[in-house]
């Protein structure tokens, strides 16, 4: 094709595409505009030993072994295993360890085994629906942590209010949960 060739036919392509209508469409928060795909949250992957700050006093951080964190009420590290035996990789679970002060809660734990990817996790406490944080190693660990912090009326030791902790995978199916009350 000549040099004059090519630019005719670029400067008829041009010419109608600025003649063509523009489109553009709207979609509700998560949800994809047609023809395109929407891509769900993941856990946020962390170095080993990598400290993250959920909540003033409040730090957790994962290594090969387990879930390590901090409370404000406790500022010695704290350990859960992923490794002793004390729970199945292979089955889909949730933990939970809460510390509260005034009705606040500083809420976290493992979570393991579901299939697919986990995407989010979801608290239902009497006070209504929290969202909470995933973390996860890099690689295919087979589990993760999950944390968040809810206000729950003040009373009791609180575990009344505590309800459930749902992890979702990013189809929004539940990927494992732990029902309380």
């Amino acid at each position: 094709m000549s040099r004059i060739q090519q630019y005719v036919a670029v400067a008829a392509v041009a010419a109608a595409l600025v003649g063509a209508p523009t489109v553009s469409y709207a979609a509700a928060p998560g949800t994809a505009a047609h023809g395109t795909t929407a891509q769900a949250p993941s856990a946020r992957i962390v170095a080993p030993g990598e400290h993250v700050t959920g909540a003033p006093g409040f730090e957790l951080w994962l290594t090969a072994e387990g879930k390590f964190w901090t409370t404000p009420g406790n500022p010695e590290p704290q350990f859960r295993s992923v490794t002793d035996g004390n729970i199945d990789l292979g089955r889909p679970g949730v933990s939970l360890q809460a510390e509260g002060d005034q009705g606040h809660y500083v809420l976290s734990g493992l979570y393991y085994g579901g299939k697919g990817t986990a995407s989010r996790v979801v608290v239902r406490t009497s006070a209504g629906t929290v969202h909470g944080e995933l973390l996860e190693l890099a690689g295919k660990p087979g589990w993760g942590v999950w944390y968040a912090t809810a206000d729950v009326p003040v009373g009791g030791d609180g575990s009344d209010d505590l309800r459930s902790v749902t992890v979702h995978d990013t189809r929004g199916r539940v990927y494992s949960q732990l029902k309380l009350n």
